[in-house]
């Protein structure tokens, strides 16, 4: 669309999804086998025409650069807009890094300056979903609206997870509480605001002249209801917060479904990604597959069941895969068992190594919040030696190795450090 920038939030560390985020940005942790989860968001926008985007970086950001490159799979290589990535810098002018997600467009008003565009789209990165936002952007000009924010209707369960909005019978929206124990509504805010740019300057400049947080939802959004005409847009698809270890398990599992909500088959809402050139898919003579997806450059020789499986995974002879997550280049050996794990990229797991065993689901004793539904996660570049038995809701950190166990035995709830320092190429 025309006279339209989106600003992609993509710059938070994320101490909830554990290891998975501890070398990258959450919006480039790999999701769904071949994709990145900023991956939805990129093809959102090149679905709805919007190839004017500006991706607001900070946190770990050399693996999402890498991804993003120039925009090509998303359309977004053009000599006239295309994409930016934008990071906080130092300069003799006052700057500093980003304080939350309004600070982080404040900062870079001086490019929202030289768009000359008429709305800003303001998104998450790192939310799992597809979506039109020329539609949303229609009816805000229809409504001649100053600010519009996407709604999706949460369980009662859930509302505490969120902020959450209420809305008068015009779907205006006249109140919003962050995270309440007990709502008055069941909308849930998305993260995606259509801002008129006017609007969207002066609630920004106002905002940073105040001590304490700076992010949209928490900060700007409750001051300007009521100031300004803001409207709700109710979003009545699949989308996830895949901000958790179990949210993001969970939204992966979505996927292999017989009927998945989030249909990544359909032409019209395309998820677009980098693009590796990789031999098929190879399925031994012994393997035995039951549900799951299987991407390129995969070698499956054991039993791969209700999992979803990355580029360059080998799962050898014997080896049980079951109720997990396995990243780009895994090795899982002969008569190894992996259940209900989240394995990131280029770990190795050992002969009759066990992964997720027991019954125990003692929660995580470094990160019980984080590290309590059974699931266990392994970070990058870690080797898993053989016989090794790890039990659930562990916590195996980027590149240990085998003089990095105590013993032969993990128990649930148990954590494993990288004892010795050393450089990894990321």
């Amino acid at each position: 669309m025309r006279r339209v920038i989106a600003m992609i939030l993509a710059g938070g560390a994320s101490e909830r999804l554990s290891v998975l985020a501890e070398e990258r940005a959450k919006p480039a942790v790999p999701f769904g086998g071949k994709y990145r989860i900023i991956d939805f968001t990129l093809s959102n926008c090149a679905n709805s025409g919007i190839y004017n985007v500006a991706v607001l970086t900070q946190f770990n950001p050399r693996s999402l650069a890498l991804h993003i490159g120039v925009g090509r799979p998303w359309d977004l290589d053009r000599t006239a807009g295309g994409i930016v990535l934008l990071q906080p810098f130092l300069s003799r002018s006052k700057r500093d890094w980003y304080k939350g997600t309004a600070d982080a467009v404040y900062q870079n008003l001086y490019y929202l300056e030289d768009q000359r565009v008429d709305e800003v789209l303001v998104l998450s990165g790192d939310h799992v979903y597809t979506m039109r936002y020329d539609n949303m952007i229609a009816t805000h000009r229809n409504r001649q609206a100053d600010v519009t924010v996407a709604v999706a209707e949460v369980a009662p369960s859930e509302t505490s997870r969120f902020g959450i909005i209420t809305l008068d019978h015009n779907e205006r929206v006249i109140d919003f509480e962050e995270k309440p124990k007990s709502a008055k509504s069941s909308f849930a805010s998305m993260g995606i605001y259509v801002f008129n740019v006017n609007v969207l300057m002066e609630c920004l400049e106002e905002d940073a002249q105040k001590k304490g947080g700076h992010d949209f939802g928490h900060d700007v959004l409750p001051q300007i209801i009521g100031k300004h005409r803001v409207y709700g847009y109710r979003f009545r698809g699949y989308w996830r917060d895949v901000g958790t270890i179990e949210s993001y398990w969970r939204a992966n599992m979505d996927l292999i479904v017989d009927l998945p909500e989030l249909n990544l088959y359909d032409p019209e809402t395309e998820v677009r990604s980098v693009y590796q050139n990789m031999p098929p898919a190879k399925i031994g003579p012994n393997a035995q597959m039951a549900r799951g997806f299987v991407s390129n450059g995969a070698i499956i020789n054991g039993r791969v069941e209700n999992s979803v499986i990355s580029p360059r995974v080998f799962v050898q002879e014997g080896a049980v895969v079951k109720d997990s997550i396995i990243f780009d280049d895994v090795t899982v050996g002969k008569e190894a068992i992996v259940n209900m794990a989240i394995v990131d990229k280029q770990v190795w797991v050992g002969p009759k190594c066990c992964i997720g065993c027991g019954d125990d689901f003692t929660a995580n004793q470094e990160e019980p919040e984080y590290l309590n539904t059974g699931i266990t996660v392994i970070g990058k570049g870690a080797r898993m030696p053989g016989d090794i038995k790890v039990g659930r809701n562990c916590k195996i950190g980027c590149w240990v190795e085998s003089i990095d166990f105590a013993s032969k035995v993990v128990p649930s709830g148990g954590s494993v450090t990288k004892k010795s320092v050393g450089h990894h190429i990321i």
